[in-house]
């Protein structure tokens, strides 16, 4: 009868590699905002269509990619701002991984511009909608699942522009260096994820909201 050796040197176990707290963190964060985000939208979906009364998107929105305008600024050519700021963020965080201070800061600033282009353009919008059209939140299902579905995207956007602000400034008080671009990456995730979901909201509120 054979007998086992106890003294065999076992297989070496591969290295599990888990992924770092702060993008887990961040990860997870992003997913429960997709879910939310996505029954916003799905709210919206259910509801187009089945107000008894007006206004309705084609009253009061603008055409989807009219020519530009600023009282109230076109959504499109403020989706535009808001979608080249992404590029400006990505940018930003390679120049600090790469140590490029003055690259980094001048990135970081016009992610913060672009992005507070959109968030006037918006306002502008909602002073149009309130004052001259009348739509508010207990104006009709319309005007509820609109506010509300790009209300929560600016409270976000909002956010973003607080955070990256926040970061500017230390950077421009020498407190931002190389060594932090991980932690200034997972801000620029966050961004990423405001800006990707303005798409989706996008097509639903002022182009299948506008046509359908």
């Amino acid at each position: 009868m054979s007998t086992i050796d106890t003294n065999a040197a076992l297989p070496e176990l591969a290295p599990v590699h888990n992924l770092p707290k702060g993008k887990l963190g961040v990860s997870l964060l992003i997913l429960s905002e997709i879910f939310f985000f996505g029954t916003l939208i799905a709210v919206y979906l259910f509801y187009i269509g089945k107000d008894l009364s007006g206004p309705y998107p084609q009253d009061v929105l603008d055409p989807p990619f009219a020519a530009p305008t600023w009282a109230p600024m076109a959504v499109s050519f403020n989706s535009i701002f808001l979608l080249t700021s992404s590029i400006w963020i990505w940018l930003a965080v390679k120049a600090l991984e790469q140590g490029a201070m003055a690259r980094f800061t001048l990135f970081w600033a016009l992610t913060i511009a672009f992005g507070g282009v959109f968030l006037a353009g918006t306002g502008f919008e909602w002073y149009g909608l309130i004052a001259e059209d009348g739509l508010w939140l207990n104006t009709n299902l319309f005007g509820s699942c609109f506010f509300t579905l790009v209300g929560f995207h600016a409270a976000h956007v909002t956010i973003g522009l607080l955070l990256m602000t926040i970061v500017l400034v230390l950077t421009l008080c020498g407190y931002n260096h190389q060594r932090h671009a991980g932690k200034v990456d997972l801000l620029s995730w966050y961004w990423h994820f405001v800006d990707g979901v303005w798409i989706f909201v996008f097509t639903v509120v002022y182009i299948i909201g506008y046509y359908g």
